[in-house]
Formats: C-alpha cells, structure tokens, sequence
C-alpha cells in the first residue's frame, strides 16, 4: 500500500489540457515513488492515450471503466487505488507544486477530518466576459480566504466542504460512500457524457459527514482550473446551471436536508413562467442563466422527481 494515490477520472479529455494537468503532478515536491497516479479512461475515442508519456512516474495505470458516468468512473478509481489517501484531480485541474505534500500533513495535523479541499483559481484560455464573476461556484471556482474552516455533521450542508477539484480524501472516511454504491442505493445523478448533471461531489461529502468525520478548507490547497473559451457561452452556463441546480435540490432530498417545500409539476411551470420576469430574463446573459438556473431548482422539487 503506497501512501497516496491521485485518480484522474476523464472521458474524451482536451490532450493540452491534460498535458497542464500532468505537468503540475510531475511538479510536484512530493517524490514520484511516494504517490501512485491513477488515470480513469471512461470510453474515451479520441485515443488520448497515444499523446501521453507518462515514463516520468513510476507507479502509473491507466485503467478502463466501460460503465458511463463520473460517479463509476471515480469508484473505479477508489476500488483499484491503495493509497491512504486519495487526492481527486480532474482532467482540467493544474495542482500547485506542494500539494499532494501539504495535504499529507494536513490530514496528520486534523486526524479527525475526513475530506479535505482548498482554492480553486481560474486559468482562462481566452478573456472572460465582466458577469462571467457571478457564475464563479458553478464553473468549480473558489475562494473562502486564507483562514482555514473545518465542520461536522450538523443536518444541512457546510460552506467548509471541498469541492471535487482537488478533494483530497482519507479513505478509511469513504466506507459508507463506497457501501451506498456498490449496494446500488445510490440515485444521485452526475456527470454522464455530455450531460453537466452533478452531485456526486456533493453526495461523497455528506456520506463522509454522516459517518462522523470532519470536513475541512485549507488555503494552503491551492490549484487552477483551466477554462476554456466554450464554458463561458451563455448558453453553455445556462445549461451548467439548470442541470446543477436540479441536482443539487434532488441530492439535498435524497439525504433529508431539503429546506424547500416540494412542488407540483404544473406549480414548477407556474414559478418558472413567473421567474422569467422576476429575473428579467430576457434583458442580458447573466439574467438569462440565473433564469435557468431557478427552473432547474423548480425541475428538482417537483414531487417523486428522482434523479435519473
């Protein structure tokens, strides 16, 4: 058992991008032959791996998972790792130098906190748009400072939570995740394809703060993500929204925190309708994906709608 795997989950991945994300883990200052990278080809086509070399690390794999979607691609990852620690890096993340290394020994300083995640900056291919600031939490950008925040189980979801860029997880704190899926309990819906459902992140880290353990935000954790020119298209982030709001309400209902009355399905199109102009939707970009971002939240408390 090595001390520290890093799984990159991916599906048809941009070789650049993944290239800057393999660069900043050969960076890093923890010694290759003291972390395993494990990366997850989830029916790529576009034959990614021939642009790889990879000959610079020394405990490498890249393992098939032919079961479609983020969350079995990720427990793939989670099954075939060893490491006491696992660090979650996506396909578009640049991890900083002292990563890997700094969240070693913040899990040794904090032996009760289960999952761990830091600062996620925007490294933009091309220059945003001036709104583009508002949509910062859904494109997986953040940042909560330089004073480190840590929470428990406490019934609703914590501001301290990681994020799935970057989470850093201890795995004995992963049991009950890994229990729920592997028994098929879970109806989470995540990143499927072309889909920009998500949840999983989130599931993962409540299933972690229900089994007892802490969660926490380090600053010291610091990475980029690389977005690239079609993530800020109105219509991309629209869709982002929409889809990420509705699974975020439907995740919330499936743990038993949902604060929101449920709705009937002729009550979601009579809010929507009303949101139209209460957000102004037709007046700019940002009042147009803020719009579809309210009919998602709608779309998800409509009564017996499960995640599909």
């Amino acid at each position: 058992m090595t001390e520290l795997s890093v799984i990159i989950p991916t599906y048809n991945p941009d070789a650049a991008r993944l290239q800057q994300t393999l660069s900043a883990l050969k960076s890093q200052s923890l010694p290759a032959n003291q972390w395993e990278l494990i990366i997850i080809d989830n029916n790529s086509s576009n034959n990614f791996r021939q642009q790889l070399n990879l000959s610079w690390h020394p405990a490498v794999q890249i393992i098939d998972e032919t079961k479609q979607g983020l969350t079995y691609a990720r427990l793939k990852g989670f099954n075939e790792s060893t490491g006491d620690i696992i660090v979650m890096v996506d396909d578009d993340n640049m991890i900083e130098g002292g990563y890997l290394e700094k969240a070693l020994s913040i899990f040794g300083q904090n032996p009760k906190v289960g999952a761990i995640g830091g600062k996620s900056i925007p490294l933009f291919e091309t220059n945003p748009p001036e709104w583009l600031w508002e949509f910062y939490g859904s494109l997986a950008l953040r940042d909560l400072g330089d004073t480190p925040l840590t929470a428990a189980w406490n019934n609703q979801y914590p501001t301290a939570a990681p994020i799935g860029a970057g989470m850093a997880i201890k795995r004995e704190a992963l049991s009950s995740y890994l229990e729920k899926i592997t028994q098929g309990k879970n109806n989470i819906s995540d990143r499927l394809g072309n889909s920009l459902s998500s949840g999983g992140d989130n599931d993962i880290v409540l299933e972690i703060l229900k089994g007892g353990w802490q969660v926490g935000y380090f600053p010291q954790l610091i990475l980029q993500h690389i977005i690239p020119a079609q993530r800020m298209h109105a219509g991309y982030l629209a869709r982002l929204l929409n889809n990420t709001n509705k699974s975020w309400v439907q995740l919330l209902q499936s743990h038993g925190i949902n604060p929101w009355q449920q709705i009937t399905k002729s009550g979601a199109t009579l809010r929507k309708a009303k949101a139209w102009f209460t957000y102004k939707a037709w007046k700019n970009a940002a009042a147009y994906i803020k719009w579809q971002g309210a009919c998602g939240m709608y779309d998800g408390l409509i009564k017996n709608n499960h995640a599909q």
